[in-house]
């Protein structure tokens, strides 16, 4: 112990030993004695070893000791040291550097402190961070005084070497890379290793180099990247983490398993008390904390916990809560419910847990999910509280999301959060705070991306848990390493597998990562355009010598092996070599002087060096449109899809986009154009991030787990299809063997051998896990005859729904080779055949969608290549793949040949595709341009891995891997995660309507489902009316009954055939059998596959027409019912059990189901079919409550409040909402009603008018609740000296003295409208006379009036006119509001009668006019409208509540309709968050609205079955109503004659008959249009109408003409408006009131 601190001064080592009782660590008494020679050292060793104080100490003992330093160098002792940085620490990520910063604080503060206690006068040593979050201020201050230790990152660096701010690195001593191998095999490892380069040119001598790292394999890649050119000490401790590993399954029977549904947890057979938790995985912490809640005890009812028996589990039982958006019966069958609980239950039973996932969007619901799950828990506030001093507590709307996310779920109270969401989405601040409280045990609960992965110190944290298997074996043991993460602590981990497949790659990866086999490090070789970019960065802060800065780069590892003609094209590129008229839009940064040998950089090139560097690839969207004679008049935008996920696809792949499937028609350069596809067999796109997708090497090694998993399984006997492989062709282990018929013998109940089991329980591997893992293989092989794994490949024929051929290519050497060999066989398949075969490929295999007449074409032939033109036959297709695309663009921008045209701002995608197009074309002129180079590199080697291709195809032609072809009927277990496995990511980890998932279900065959769904449960899928009609259809068909009564047997398949879902019971009266011949006949047909069992509808047997069911016999009458048997009959098996809600288990025969579920289909492809906009006309009425006449929905002052809520901020006259949208909605609507609320201050009004019109002219009204977040009165606010949150930060506020205060209140009322919000900002209600009073001592007129003879000044003339004017000004600009109406109607009222006509009173002609006086337009209090303090966020997102609250669905027409500021354009990124989160859906729900419409789940529910419920009847409405689409979102109908042309203006109405205008009356114009002939209709229509107009409080109404012919005439119109109440008059048909 301490043996290595006799090379650290006394300070430091008396530090080490008070703070260290235990001595150091391996790590550090090997890694010492080599950072003391001074030798380039590389430390490898696991988390939490003490890695990064071996490479720092010694560093600060030299910096504590700089006088001994000083003295060895040959100066004196009171020489000082050179300013600058001397130490450099060099983070991947910026949490880490600000971690390891505030770790150095202990050190050095320690060692401080005991040279002082030895009488040492101790130096002060300085630590600053510079990364992409330090301020402008805190750059300048690193600059000006440099500190002895700097934390930075690589992009940081090399911006302080390309500035002048370069000069305080020249002292540099000590270099530190953390977490080597997260960069090393990267670009951006490439361009940091340029820059310890460049660094050591400015160093007098090159600085010694320390990296650490506990994941990398070989070291000595490692070591080479580190060194470069210079050797490098490997100091590799050789050491295992402490690591205690669980793969747990929290259910018995994965979703994806094919066993019988209908088996019960306490049913017959199960060997387990019914009551009895049966969650697998438990801690002991978890069986205490089940006690304590009363759930370890048996119990008949639910458990009132957290935790759940598998029961519950499997029925799929979800607690309900505050914003859980998804019901139990959607969720039935799928696995999260159980990990979603199990996960809690660990978090409440750990101090705090760190909860890991691979996206960002599951990372932001299963928060949310945990959120809702713990709040919805009984008891939870007392014990399990947050702490008091947790700083979220006082917060008034805390929300587990945060930055984009935030606010985007329903709130919790502090007390009812345990979880937050950690990720790259999450602003700066809010993850700076999250990190903190993590690091200080302030959080129970973090889910987080790989955005906390790396290194850093997580304090408290005792238990990490991964959902889904890790990224990769590496990312693996970064992530468990976080937890305990001190010297000589034990991670303790769990991994939860969401599919039975995931169980293979969670176990794979927990035994590599036990023996510590991680993938391989693999450095890029000569990235050029790296290279490109530091030469412009590097002769922006000097000319540079050619030879000198050839040799400076070649000594960087990743460029070694650069050729001289290489590099010379680099700089020609960069100089301005290629200058064919083709490149003059790219012009170079740099000049090369050929006579004095230099290259210097143009004017510019440190800037463009500056804001356009760094290696991290700027990747875009691709816009999916309709094509123009799909989309309407709504936009064509559909939504957007990742350059990677554009890659994947081809053209007429059905994707899914939102809750939609589309079918691509075309992809170009910048847009992928689709076709609407509803209900199709559909696929995600598949988006792997940064990543490109499984290791070969883990792949080998997963392939070889399961070989040895094969191997140990044991099948007993059951009966299974063939599939067309021989008996000798199962492998040895297996006990199947065939059968006279065909059939092959195989157990329901696999299970691996001893030794076998015993290897899964040592790699953490719970009962539940081994089971379903060795079901699962069992499963496969019964299947394809053969499991796929290192050394067998297997190819699969599966027919589709639709007959065309599905060939899945199974093999577990991922996608880096997979995608090479796809391309190779796509291009055969169209070389062979004449068309795409639409070619993808996946960590898991390749699939193949071949048309009918092509599915038996030599498949082992078209996926066999030869080893020797692979290379070439990839290089050739790259090219042209939008891979190589995006690739070339993203090198050309890296090489700064597409700079930023605004450093600030981040350009345009479709511009950056159009340079990087033309720059692509002008390149492919050009021999060997290059990026053209660079490009095929980075495709071929960092993308691909060609040589894993190869060796995979020497092993395929020397017959060391087999290639196995079968063709089953139904997609194996494997096929069905590669092709399907989108089914349930839709279904289960994003929110869908009910109608697009019944149709994704059923598009699947019955096994799929089954495997899917993991119970057979599909009374939510079928359509009973459809099962009702096939039962009719077959009623008739009893020849059944015709058999002979001892032909059991075929009566009873005669049976199954002509009948629908049928029970037990059923058959056993209507066929007069005994229970025990009548279950052993329907066994035998289910054996032999002939019927299914399950749960097909409620009530089987209803509507079968006039057969006898068991639910018209008495009770005690007839059969005994087999659920009520005392005990299972002889020979009954599981599968006739009762069902999990203790209903009979159903039988349907399989050509009886196939009917029904091709009927279901059509069905619901039809239903989720965008609706046309009438059905969503009715769906509105109703939804605002408005119809016909004497159908209000709402009554007194709640109900017009609860209205006010819906049309919050609409803005209409106010005749208007009093005289038809008020009434339409309100029983018995007065004016008095609303002035109620006005006066009780529940209500606020505000005005609103076009400029050009005089102030005392009526304008629109627009009513709100008082509390709205809307409310933002910026006028007022900028008159009382703030500003809005929504255009300016906090940052000065404060800063003015009073003085100055009083000077700008004295500016800003120089004119009247001024004065007045001068007054009514500092609050209060004021009558127009003492208004009027305190607006004029506060006026401070713009211009002072001189008496031109005496020379005084006068006072400025006050005019009550002014002042009115000015005050209906403010109120029309919506700054001012009053306590009442009573103006407004006044106003109203005096502008009606001015326009009125003179009218003939007896023999005068006169007009009819209303003397208004001015005292009754000044009436009421007045006040500013008042604003409610929230953030910009906030407002967006209530004001899309509004919206959703209002129409139900946000699409562009509606937003255009309603005047938002922004447009459509301002709500997307809010909308899409939403998207993301799950509090909306995406789809194209309603016709010519656009293909980007958002809605919440419910409502697309309500849609679909919008002819259910909704208003049948004529509904006649004001046109301006917001009801009302017609003239604003939706066109008016075609209409004929000389009608006039419709118009959405105040007075008009119109009549919609099931959502369709059937009628518009120009009420002022005198002129009525209608849209149909049918008189039925346009007599409803008129009757409607008539009702209408006479609730209104004007007069009577005289219409002229209709259709532009006059009405005076006697037709048929004209009588169906006499029938409907009007009377003929000299003018046409008059209606009195």
């Amino acid at each position: 112990m301490y043996e290595c601190l006799d090379l650290f001064s006394e300070p430091t080592g008396a530090w080490f030993r008070h703070a260290f009782a235990q001595g150091e660590t391996a790590a550090q008494r090997q890694a010492w004695p080599v950072i003391a020679k001074g030798d380039d050292a590389l430390v490898i060793a696991p988390t939490g070893s003490g890695k990064t104080l071996s490479a720092f100490l010694y560093a600060i003992d030299r910096l504590m000791n700089h006088a001994s330093d000083a003295r060895e160098a040959g100066g004196s002792r009171s020489s000082k040291p050179a300013k600058g940085v001397k130490v450099l620490y060099i983070s991947p990520l910026k949490a880490l550097g600000v971690d390891v910063a505030r770790n150095l604080e202990a050190p050095l503060a320690g060692i401080a402190a005991q040279c002082k206690a030895m009488g040492l006068n101790p130096p002060s040593i300085r630590v600053a961070t510079r990364s992409g979050d330090t301020t402008a201020q805190e750059r300048r201050a690193i600059a000006s005084h440099p500190p002895d230790i700097l934390v930075t990152t690589p992009e940081s660096l090399y911006l302080i070497l390309t500035s002048k701010a370069r000069r305080i690195l020249s002292t540099v001593r000590t270099v530190i890379v953390d977490e080597i191998h997260a960069i090393a095999g990267t670009k951006r490892g490439a361009h940091l290793a340029l820059s310890l380069e460049r660094l050591d040119m400015l160093t007098a001598e090159p600085a010694q180099r320390i990296g650490l790292s506990a994941t990398v394999r070989p070291a000595e890649a490692a070591a080479r990247f580190l060194g470069g050119a210079r050797a490098v000490t490997i100091v590799d401790v050789q050491s295992r983490p402490a690591m205690e590993l669980k793969v747990v399954e929290p259910v018995e029977q994965m979703p994806e398993s094919a066993a019988p549904a209908n088996r019960s947890c306490g049913g017959a057979g199960s060997g387990k008390p019914s009551g009895l938790p049966s969650i697998s995985g438990v801690t002991p912490a978890m069986m205490r904390l089940a006690e304590r809640q009363g759930t370890a005890a048996a119990s008949l009812g639910p458990p009132q916990g957290p935790l759940r028996t598998r029961a519950d589990v499997e029925a799929g039982e979800t607690t309900s809560a505050p914003g859980n958006a998804i019901s139990a019966d959607e969720r039935a069958g799928s696995v999260w419910p159980a990990v979603e609980r199990s996960i809690l239950n660990e978090i409440l039973s750990h101090h705090t847990t760190l909860v890991f996932v691979n996206s960002r969007g599951l990372a932001e619901r299963l928060t949310a999910r945990l959120n809702d799950l713990y709040a919805a828990m009984p008891g939870h506030g007392d014990a399990d509280a947050p702490r008091s001093d947790e700083p979220y507590a006082g917060q008034r709307h805390f929300h587990p999301m945060a930055g984009p996310s935030t606010n985007l779920i329903h709130p919790h109270a502090p007390e009812d959060t345990i979880a937050m969401a950690h990720h790259g989405s999450v602003s700066k601040d809010r993850r700076k705070r999250i990190e903190e409280d993590l690091k200080h045990g302030r959080l129970r609960c973090v889910v987080a991306t790989s955005s906390l992965e790396l290194g850093i110190d997580m304090g408290s944290v005792d238990l990490v848990i991964q959902v889904s298997p890790p990224l990769s074996v590496s990312s693996g043991l970064q992530r468990v390493g976080r937890a305990d993460h001190q010297v000589g602590g034990v991670s303790h981990a769990l991994f939860y597998p969401l599919t039975r497949e995931q169980i293979i790659g969670a176990a794979a990866t927990v035994e590599c990562m036990q023996t510590g086999d991680i993938e391989p490090l693999s450095i890029p070789r000569c990235p050029l355009d790296v290279l490109a970019q530091h030469t412009v960065a590097a002769a922006a802060m000097e000319d540079l010598n050619p030879d000198d800065w050839y040799q400076t780069v070649r000594r960087a590892a990743p460029f070694a092996d650069l050729d001289r003609s290489v590099f010379d094209s680099v700089l020609g590129m960069l100089t301005g070599a290629y200058d064919s008229e083709a490149f003059t839009a790219f012009r170079p940064s740099l000049m090369w002087n050929h006579e004095e040998h230099l290259i210097s950089a143009r004017p510019g090139a440190q800037r463009l060096a500056v804001t356009s560097g760094g290696t991290i690839p700027d990747r875009g969207q691709y816009t999916v449109v309709l094509p123009e004679q799909e989309a309407g008049k709504g936009p064509r935008r559909v939504g957007e899809l990742d350059e990677e996920m554009v890659y994947e696809s081809r053209i007429g792949d059905i994707i899914t986009l939102g809750t939609s499937t589309w079918q691509i028609q075309d992809i170009t350069h910048d847009r992928v154009v689709v076709v609407p596809a509803p209900g199709r067999t559909a696929r995600l796109p598949f988006w792997h991030g940064e990543g490109f997708g499984r290791d070969a090497g883990f792949g080998e090694m997963q392939g070889r787990f399961v070989r040895d998993m094969v191997n140990g399984l044991h099948d007993g006997d059951c009966t299974v299809a063939s599939v067309g492989v021989a008996p000798s062709d199962y492998p040895a282990s297996s006990d199947c063997a065939a059968s006279s018929d065909g059939m092959t013998s195989s157990s329901d109940a696999a299970a691996f051998d001893d030794g076998t089991t015993d290897r899964l329980r040592s790699d953490g591997l719970d009962g539940n896990a081994i089971s379903n893992l060795a079901q699962l293989l069992h499963e496969q092989r019964i299947a394809t005859g053969a499991v796929p794994t290192d050394r067998t490949l297997v190819v699969e024929r599966c027919p589709d729904e639709e007959g065309d051929w599905r060939i899945v290519l199974h093999s577990p050497y991922g996608k880096r080779v997979h995608e090479p060999w796809a391309m190779i066989v796509g291009n055969r398949i169209k070389q062979r055949y004449g068309y795409d075969g639409q070619v993808y490929a996946c960590d898991d295999g390749i699939i193949l969608l071949l048309p009918q007449s092509d599915g038996h074409i030599p498949a082992a032939e078209l996926f066999t290549v030869d080893p020797d033109d692979m290379q070439r036959l990839v290089a050739e297709q790259v090219g042209e793949s939008v891979l190589f695309t995006a690739r070339f663009r993203e090198c050309a921008a890296r090489s700064l040949y597409l700079p930023r045209t605004d450093p600030g701002k981040r350009v345009p995608l479709w511009q950056q595709r159009l340079r990087g197009v033309q720059l692509l074309n002008a390149a492919r002129t050009q021999r060997n341009f290059p990026l053209l180079l660079e490009t095929t590199r980075e495709c071929l080697q960092d993308v691909y891995d060609l040589p894993a291709l190869r060796r995979l195809m020497t092993r395929l032609s020397n017959g060391e891997i087999d290639l196995v072809d079968v063709e089953t009927q139904a997609p194996s277990p494997f096929a069905e995660t590669i092709m399907f496995g989108y089914v349930g990511q839709v279904m289960y980890q994003y929110d869908q309507p009910h109608a697009e998932r019944s149709a994704a279900l059923l598009s699947l065959d019955f096994d799929a489902l089954e495997r899917l769904l993991g119970t057979a449960d599909m009374t939510a899928v079928l359509d009973p009316d459809v099962i009702h009609d096939v039962e009719r259809e077959l009623a008739g068909r009893t020849f059944w009954n015709e058999l002979d009564e001892r032909d059991v047997a075929g009566r009873v398949a005669r049976y199954a055939k002509t009948h629908g879902p049928f029970t037990v019971d059923m058959m056993m009266v209507e066929l007069h059998l005994d229970a025990e011949r009548a279950v052993r006949e329907l066994d035998g047909l289910k054996a032999r596959g002939e019927v299914l069992t399950g749960l097909f509808m409620t009530n089987p047997g209803r509507g079968n027409g006039s057969r006898s069911t068991v639910d018209d016999a008495q009770p005690g009458e007839g059969a005994e019912s087999y659920g009520g048997m005392g005990k299972p009959v002889g020979g009954m098996g599981p599968d006739v059990e009762m069902a999990d809600d203790h209903r009979p288990v159903q039988y349907l025969h399989r050509d009886v189901f196939r009917r029904i579920r091709a009927r279901s289909l059509s069905k619901a492809r039809e239903t989720i079919k965008p609706v046309a906009p009438a059905v969503y006309q009715s769906l509105l009425l109703d939804r605002q409550g408005v119809g016909p006449v004497g159908g209000e929905r709402y009554d007194g002052a709640d109900g017009l409040m609860r209205v006010i809520e819906q049309l919050e901020g609409v803005a209409l006259p106010l005749p208007v909402w009093e005289g038809a949208v008020f009434p339409a909605r309100v029983r018995g609507y007065q004016p008095a009603m609303l002035d109620e609320l006005l006066a009780s201050g529940d209500v606020v009004w505000a005005g609103e008018k076009t400029a050009g019109t005089k102030a005392k002219d009526p304008g629109r009204i627009a009513f709100q609740p008082a509390d709205s977040e809307l409310l933002n009165n910026t006028a007022v606010a900028e008159a009382a000296g703030q500003r809005s949150d929504d255009a300016h930060d906090d940052d000065t506020a404060g800063d003015t003295a009073p003085d100055d205060d009083a000077g700008q209140a004295l500016e800003s009322v120089r004119t009247l409208p001024d004065a007045i919000l001068h007054v009514l900002a500092a609050g209060g209600a004021f009558r127009a006379e003492r208004l009027a009073e305190l607006v004029r001592a506060a006026w401070r007129p713009d211009t002072e009036p001189v008496d031109l003879e005496t020379g005084e000044i006068r006072p400025a003339a006050w005019s009550n006119s002014q002042f009115e004017d000015a005050l209906w000004s403010l109120v029309w600009q919506g700054a001012v509001t009053n306590s009442a109406l009573t103006p407004v109607r006044a106003m109203t009222a005096a502008a009606n009668s001015r326009t009125t006509r003179s009218v003939s009173v007896g023999r005068t002609r006169r007009r009819a006019r209303v003397a208004v006086q001015v005292p009754v337009l000044m009436q009421g209090l007045w006040s500013a409208v008042p604003t409610v303090t929230a953030t910009a966020e906030q407002r967006s997102l209530a004001r899309i509540e509004v919206l959703l609250d209002r129409y139900g669905i946000i699409a562009p027409p509606l937003i255009d309709a309603e005047d938002v500021p922004g447009g459509f354009s301002a709500l997307y990124p809010v909308l899409r968050r939403m998207e993301e989160h799950g509090t909306l859906v995406r789809g194209m729900f309603v016709q010519g609205f656009g293909a980007a419409q958002f809605a919440r789940r419910d409502t697309v529910d309500q849609l679909r079955h919008a002819g259910e419920g909704h208003s049948r009847s004529c509904v006649a409405i004001e046109v301006m109503d917001p009801a009302n689409l017609t003239g604003a979102a939706v066109a008016w109908p075609q209409y004929g004659g000389q009608a006039s042309k419709p118009l959405r203006r105040a007075g008009g109405m119109v009549v919609l008959d099931h959502g369709n205008p059937v009628v518009y009356a120009a009420v002022k114009g005198h002129h009525l249009t209608t849209f149909t002939d049918d008189g039925d209709t346009l007599r409803r229509a008129f009757a409607e109408l008539a009702y209408a107009l006479q609730r209104r409080p004007s007069g009577s109404v005289t219409f002229a003409d209709l259709n532009g012919e006059p009405l005076t005439a006697r037709t048929e119109a004209a009588r169906i408006l006499h029938a409907a109440g009007f009377t003929p008059c000299p003018q046409g048909m008059k209606l009195y009131r």
